[in-house]
């Protein structure tokens, strides 16, 4: 047991340490209002590292440079367009969560609504031919053997089935 005090204060000091190294911003704009734009283009742009990452939540090298550069381009009075125009041309358009619709990121904008259309149809035909095929086995589950199912059970039983009815119990006679 003297071991497990060491492990323990190790994976202590090991959380401690991935905990310090999340993203955390120190540096304050000058207005409440540069803050709030901050803050909403952040979290609107991409990290083009991390690939499904926000700015804001990302605590990579790049996204922290990144940071900083909207942080600037902010304090030099440009608009919220200018500095997702300026983004777009140095990373295009992956680094928006919501790039413009072109020819270029239509499969984009069209692909969930294709595949949610593809599934409903696949849905849709599933549950018609569930249905016709219970139909049909409906009408035929009256429970009674025809002659020819009857033939064919005594020839694959032989004489095990001498005396059966149509609804599988044996007479007793």
């Amino acid at each position: 047991m003297s071991w497990l005090a060491p492990v323990a204060a190790a994976l202590c000091a090991l959380c401690l340490s991935v905990a310090v190294r999340a993203a955390v911003e120190v540096e304050q704009l000058s207005s409440p209002e540069l803050e709030a734009r901050y803050h909403v283009l952040i979290e609107e742009m991409r990290c083009p590292k991390c690939q499904n990452q926000n700015l804001a939540g990302s605590d990579s090298p790049v996204a922290g440079d990144l940071r900083r550069e909207v942080r600037r381009l902010l304090e030099e009075g440009f608009t919220d367009q200018e500095i997702t125009d300026y983004m777009v041309a140095r990373y295009g358009d992956f680094v928006l969560y919501r790039p413009p619709l072109q020819r270029n990121t239509m499969a984009l904008w069209l692909a969930p609504g294709l595949f949610a259309a593809i599934g409903l149809f696949a849905l849709i035909l599933i549950v018609v031919r569930s249905r016709s095929a219970t139909g049909a086995r409906q009408d035929d589950a009256s429970g009674e053997l025809t002659e020819e199912e009857r033939r064919r059970l005594q020839q694959l039983l032989g004489d095990e089935v001498d005396g059966l009815t149509g609804s599988g119990k044996k007479n007793d006679d």
